[in-house]
């Protein structure tokens, strides 16, 4: 098993590239884990939107 670690700032880069890597891939996907993270930094919201896919 292999895992594939992705991260960007908006929720549809993230789309964007799982699925430009599954369309390359064409791999079995095991799993997908997602998460967000939200931090302040002043007036201002940081995002991280994070996956990471486990496959074969």
């Amino acid at each position: 098993m292999k895992v594939k670690l992705f991260d960007e700032s908006h929720e549809l880069d993230l789309e964007k590239s799982i699925n430009k890597f599954l369309s390359e891939k064409h791999t079995e996907v095991i799993d997908i884990k997602y998460q967000v993270a939200i931090e302040t930094f002043g007036e201002e919201q940081i995002y991280c939107f994070s996956a990471m896919i486990i496959y074969r």
